[in-house]
């Protein structure tokens, strides 16, 4: 085996959401938010949930701003699986209700959503300050920047 045939079966190749993109993502958010005349934070994170921007917009709640970041961070550290996926895909497992909900930093409702290039995970944004459904809202405006 060649020595490129090796490196190639020993790593991955990734591709992460830029400095550029990220800021696309943050201001789109932040509009969908303007339109929607709320004030929230937006946490926009590369593939390994280092945070990339974030904001807090005027009047949003502080403890919003740690939500958001943790919001992102919960779906890259489970491959893209949307924060607002979490809840139906354990309320009917109690071990899991009980146990993985206790995870520091995993958020389980709505608002975190994949940042994806080509059907690539390479980073992710996470909404807070609104309802679920809101911050969700927003989340996806931020990632359509993205796409």
């Amino acid at each position: 085996m060649d020595e490129n045939q090796n490196q190639r079966s020993t790593t991955e190749p990734f591709r992460s959401v830029t400095l550029r993109g990220a800021r696309a993502a943050l201001d789109a958010a932040i509009a969908e938010a303007e339109r929607l005349d709320l004030a929230v934070c937006v946490s926009v994170v590369d593939h390994g949930g280092a945070p990339v921007v974030a904001a807090r917009m005027d009047g949003a709640p502080r403890l919003s701003a740690g939500i958001a970041q943790d919001k992102a961070w919960s779906v890259v550290s489970f491959n893209g699986v949307p924060t607002g996926d979490w809840w139906d895909m354990i309320k009917d497992e109690p071990a899991l209700v009980h146990g993985i909900t206790h995870t520091p930093r995993l958020t389980i409702f709505a608002g975190g959503v994949p940042l994806l290039c080509e059907g690539q995970l390479v980073g992710a944004i996470g909404v807070s300050g609104g309802s679920a459904e809101q911050d969700a809202r927003i989340a996806a405006a931020g990632a359509a920047a993205i796409g």
